[in-house]
């Protein structure tokens, strides 16, 4: 059985360095990777842009007209996809990534409820900049070993 593994444009947003990020957000990310996103990770598109804190009519309509993200839109995508990059890498550096797939475990994992976060559940908390950096500080420590 080969490994399951998130799809090579997801991970490699993870894997450029901060320039390159900063300029697809600058850019703008199309919205159709909204979907593409959604359908990697096995989540409905609406819990998906609930999560981001995007609106479904004005994604919608970009995907429809073939249009851009704004800055803020795209810097939301691009973080969780982010996130499904930084889960990879850490099974890969941690165990065996055979038959694991990053986008569905992230997916699941954003829906349960942590006590580190209060109660809340991660995708709470990826509307924000600073909410996914929190979430991807939780990650770290848990491959770490210091939360569980």
């Amino acid at each position: 059985m080969s490994a399951k593994r998130a799809p090579a444009k997801v991970v490699y947003l993870y894997q450029v360095d901060p320039q390159t990020r900063i300029a697809a957000i600058r850019k703008g990310i199309p919205a159709s990777m909204v979907g593409e996103l959604s359908s990697t990770m096995g989540m409905s598109k609406e819990l998906l842009l609930g999560s981001l804190g995007l609106s479904r009519a004005t994604i919608s309509r970009k995907e429809k007209d073939g249009m851009a993200l704004s800055k803020d839109e795209s810097e939301r995508v691009l973080g969780l996809a982010a996130l499904i990059g930084k889960v990879q890498t850490m099974v890969e550096e941690s165990g065996d990534p055979t038959g694991f797939d990053a986008a569905h475990w992230l997916a699941d994992w954003l829906s349960k409820p942590l006590p580190a976060l209060g109660g809340a559940t991660p995708a709470s908390y990826m509307d924000t900049f600073e909410g996914q950096k929190l979430v991807a500080e939780l990650l770290s420590m848990m491959q770490s070993g210091a939360y569980a």
